[in-house]
């Protein structure tokens, strides 16, 4: 069992980011990500149990009652799930908090800002030309100028980091580098030797979680594990159907080999 949580699980990310305790980690992380006339002052969890809405479905996503230092409210959306149809999905969550603003009677329909925060342990955009590690949404016009700046989208592909140590550059780099790497930590590296970041470890430690919690993350870990098999299995499935029908398409062994990155063995088998 490794030292630290993994937190890409339900209960890793609910332990670091979602509990009352820790909120100046959480106020700490966001502030890397939004502009600077959001900086988070102070924040509030809203009990998913009083969403009233797909709640089975939101159950990976922390809905965020913010304020800014300047006093103005925003909400963030905070996601980590590897779902179908995912920008679908990220746009109809976004959405929600925007409705629920909605006032009975007469209302002007000013709105409170929404930023939908996305951590992804696996890649969204594999097909497109550029893959971008951080994605930052807004709705824009034909000539690229901001015509919306109420509705944000920051999507955050963990995947395509791929800094080491030495390369950190800012407090968000670092951050990244935390959580990428937290679950093969054996000590606090020296680039994380701040105050912030040894109070993360410290809640991240396993050795720390009460007799119950060390169960639940057992669980939680589990499901994590299984849901990542099935995705692997998923697309070993995919590539071998391809490479399937290239052999009947009498393609060369040595071409498939380099193309699916399958063995010869795997290819003869087929």
């Amino acid at each position: 069992m490794s030292r630290y949580i993994n937190p890409y699980t339900d209960f890793g990310f609910k332990k670091l980011f979602g509990e009352e305790a820790n909120k100046d980690l959480l106020i700490d992380f966001l502030n890397q990500l939004l502009p600077v006339h959001h900086q988070i002052a102070t924040l509030k969890f809203r009990n998913p149990e009083i969403l009233g809405e797909l709640v089975h479905e939101r159950k990976a996503i922390f809905d965020i009652h913010c304020e800014a230092q300047s006093g103005e409210k925003f909400i963030v959306e905070m996601q980590k799930a590897k779902v179908n149809f995912f920008k679908d999905r990220s746009l109809f969550y976004a959405i929600i908090p925007i409705r629920e603003q909605a006032k009975k009677g007469e209302w002007d329909f000013r709105l409170t800002p929404v930023y939908m925060i996305a951590i992804l342990d696996f890649q969204y955009d594999e097909n497109e030309e550029r893959q971008k590690f951080l994605r930052s949404v807004n709705l824009k016009d034909q000539d690229g100028d901001v015509f919306y700046d109420k509705l944000n989208f920051k999507f955050i592909q963990m995947p395509l980091f791929d800094k080491g140590e030495n390369e950190l550059e800012s407090h968000f780099d670092k951050w990244i580098y935390f959580l990428k790497k937290l679950e093969s930590f054996d000590e606090i590296p020296k680039i994380l030797d701040e105050p912030i970041f040894e109070k993360a470890f410290e809640v991240a430690e396993v050795a720390k979680m009460t007799p119950q919690q060390y169960e639940q993350y057992l669980e939680s870990l589990l499901t994590y594990i299984e849901v990542k098999e099935v995705v692997k299995t998923a697309e070993l499935d995919g590539v071998k159907k391809i490479a399937k029908e290239l052999k009947e398409d009498n393609v060369s062994v040595e071409k498939i080999m380099k193309y699916t990155g399958l063995s010869k063995g795997e290819i003869e088998g087929l």
